[in-house]
């Protein structure tokens, strides 16, 4: 290329400015990426409080934030592109002068050059950073940030399952280590030495557990599961309203549930559970026959709002005993311990067109299914609902609160093994030294339900550090000789109604009452599967359907108590043992013995109940409250 000979000069000045130009390009990109970085930190520079407050806003900021990082890290690249191609093109300018202004130039362009270069990995460094203290392992071109807003940006099963599984594991270690050890200062084996460990790792597993429920509040879905908590507990009672509300009572097919089971109060609330579930997944309305109950001679519906508003009565039909075929019109059912031919829907099954959202938020999904049948059938009415809170209203009830129920006279040495107070504080004080690392707590409380009225001034001489609340008059009601009256029905309403509010429950499983009151905890809020303690059984079902675990990881038995397992095997279940190992029976070698608990999962049982599909997803005002 042929070149004016007199245009040195004006070269050097064409070049001077060329490189003016682009120091002033690099200062404005350097000043850029001071902004987008200074602007993209500062959120992640709240304090923890603002973090627990603003989760859900602080993650939708991040992402749009970082979709605009992404923006300026392709502007970045295009800058980049285009220095390189204003580079060839002045090398094809000045190819045959090898001057060293030219030289220089080259340099200072590759400088620039590697500054852009350098930018954009430092830009895609602080992308990866931030995806990861904000749990983003997606591309961000692909996030709806409404999803967010929605069900559907709820956490997956899968991060659920885990997440309850750690915190589950953590404890089954703790079981394992405690009664080993306890074994061994049982035997005076340097009792000292060991006790001092095993306070250690007591202190150790409140730590991990800590820690681990912090995961809910920190992982941006705690309110996501409360209000999809809220949401299905509400299609749910409106699903169970249109069922007992038919519109022509008189042509409904109808299943007949007689309250004359001769059992105690809890006992007899299962059986309604029973028959509104049957009901349920039979597209029956349930009709209550309660003349002549034990609590009350005038009925249910003289102490609760009646379960149906509209229909409750058989008429003349023919009434047919269970088993009965499906154009039966009024079937009547025997108690559930009698039942000849068990339908598959009865518990621990719930129903499959509801499982994969209740999946999701609750890690029982049995015992909160159960909870709503509780939830629609226990309402007590207005004089009784008064007479409960005047009660509630003398006592200094309020959070942070731990129930204990301990239910002892005619249950012990029957149905139950007798149980000193001991063990029951030993769960509260495990409770509250965990709380205490995450709180300050200003007073142990403790709700005290019995139906021993001793206990309860025994508790309180021998536990003064904590405040017991509780009536010595409805420990009175609850004896044997006193129980069944309308005064010891409200006292018993009043310790359910109060221990399901407490925010941990001691208990026996064993007993009516405690499952009850369990299942009652599951209806006021989200998730209370991490929520209590039984000093014996698993939760149940009375007469429920095979309970199994399904093995997760494979067991070779190393004792010869033990059996061996392969992942995938299903293990009917006898009991937990609360030391580390589970008892229940291989299906598929039919062999009965101890099984590691860590190593199997709970097996959900769904069956295709009925979707009600005249009852909308959504009603007109979304319920807020659980």
């Amino acid at each position: 290329m042929k070149l004016n000979p007199g245009g040195h000069s004006g070269l050097n000045g064409f070049f001077m400015m060329y490189m003016s130009k682009w120091k002033r390009v690099a200062v404005v990109l350097l000043l850029i990426w001071i902004a987008v970085t200074y602007f993209v930190i500062s959120p992640l520079r709240l304090n923890k409080g603002d973090e627990r407050q603003d989760t859900e806003f602080i993650r939708l900021k991040r992402l749009s934030c970082l979709q605009r990082i992404e923006k300026k890290g392709r502007n970045f690249t295009d800058k980049k592109t285009a220095l390189e191609h204003s580079s060839l093109k002045m090398h094809e300018i000045t190819c045959d002068g090898n001057t060293d202004e030219t030289a220089d130039f080259q340099e200072r362009l590759k400088a620039v050059s590697l500054q852009l270069e350098s930018l954009k990995q430092q830009h895609s460094n602080l992308i990866t950073q931030i995806k990861k203290s904000s749990g983003l392992n997606v591309n961000l071109n692909d996030i709806e940030t409404s999803a967010f807003l929605h069900n559907g940006g709820g956490p997956s099963e899968e991060y659920e399952n885990l997440r309850r599984r750690v915190y589950s594991n953590t404890k089954e270690i703790w079981y394992f280590v405690n009664h080993e050890l306890t074994k061994l200062i049982h035997d005076d084996v340097q009792s000292e030495k060991l006790q001092a460990i095993l306070d250690q790792m007591a202190d150790r597993k409140r730590s991990l557990l800590s820690d681990q429920q912090k995961l809910q509040e920190l992982d941006g879905y705690h309110e996501w599961r409360r209000t999809e908590a809220a949401n299905v507990s509400d299609l749910v009672q409106r699903r169970l309203k249109y069922l007992q509300n038919p519109p022509d009572c008189r042509d409904a097919r109808k299943v007949i549930c007689n309250l004359n089971k001769g059992c105690g109060f809890g006992c007899q609330l299962h059986h309604i559970v029973y028959c509104l579930i049957f009901a349920y997944a039979t597209e029956r309305t349930l009709i209550l026959n309660s003349k002549g109950w034990r609590y009350n001679n005038k009925g249910w519906e003289y102490v609760f709002h009646p379960i149906s508003d509209s229909c409750t009565t058989a008429y003349e039909d023919k009434v047919v005993q269970w088993p009965a075929s499906y154009d039966a019109k009024v079937v009547s059912l025997p108690f559930i311990d009698s039942i000849t031919q068990k339908p598959k829907f009865l518990p621990l099954a719930i129903p499959s067109d509801l499982a994969h959202r209740i999946v999701r938020f609750n890690g029982d999904p049995s015992s909160w299914w159960i909870g709503q049948m509780l939830k629609y059938i226990l309402k007590p009415k207005t004089a009784m609902q008064k007479a409960i809170n005047d009660t509630i209203a003398k006592m200094n009830f309020k959070n942070p609160i731990v129930g204990v129920h301990i239910r002892r006279t005619d249950k012990v040495g029957t149905e139950a093994a007798f149980h000193h107070i001991d063990e029951y504080m030993l769960q509260v004080k495990d409770y509250y030294e965990q709380l205490e690392l995450t709180q300050v707590v200003d007073k142990r409380r403790v709700y005290l339900a019995t139906d021993d009225a001793n206990v309860l001034e025994d508790a309180r001489n021998k536990y003064p550090q904590y405040e017991f609340l509780g009536d010595p008059s409805i420990a009175k009601t609850a004896a044997t000789h006193r129980r069944y009256t309308p005064l010891s029905l409200t006292g018993l309403l009043v310790d359910l109604h109060l221990l399901a509010r407490t925010d941990y429950l001691v208990c026996t499983f064993s007993s009516q009452v405690g499952r009850v009151a369990y299942e009652m905890m599951q209806t006021n809020r989200a998730d209370a599967s991490d929520s209590f303690y039984s000093l014996d059984d698993i939760y149940y079902f009375g007469g429920q359907n095979a309970h199994d675990r399904r093995a997760v990881l494979p067991h070779a038995a190393r004792a010869p108590h033990e059996i061996s397992v392969q992942v995938g095997d299903l293990i009917g279940i006898a009991g937990n043992h609360w030391n580390g190992f589970g008892r229940g029976t291989n299906k598929r070698t039919n062999t009965n013995g101890l099984v590691p608990w860590y190593k199997t999962a709970d097996h959900l049982v769904l069956y295709s109940f009925p979707e009600y599909k005249n009852v909308p997803q959504h009603p007109d005002t979304r319920q807020k409250d659980l």
